[in-house]
């Protein structure tokens, strides 16, 4: 389900996790994130989004021209 949520972001592999961070926090509605009570839920959100962006860069290959 998250690996959805992240190809929503319109971010590729190549972004940097700052580029994540700022889309995910676009993706979230505002009342979420104004909530202090729901810090925790937005740090998970957050770390999942850049644990599938790791993952999408690790599929890519460098290469050298």
């Amino acid at each position: 389900m998250m690996h959805s949520i992240y190809t929503d972001l319109n971010v590729t592999p190549l972004d940097t996790d700052r580029a994540v961070l700022r889309a995910a926090v676009k993706r979230l509605p505002i009342w979420v994130r104004r909530e202090p009570c729901r810090r925790l839920v937005r740090r998970r959100f957050y770390r999942e989004m850049l644990r599938c962006h790791a993952r999408a860069q690790r599929g890519i290959s460098p290469t050298l021209h």
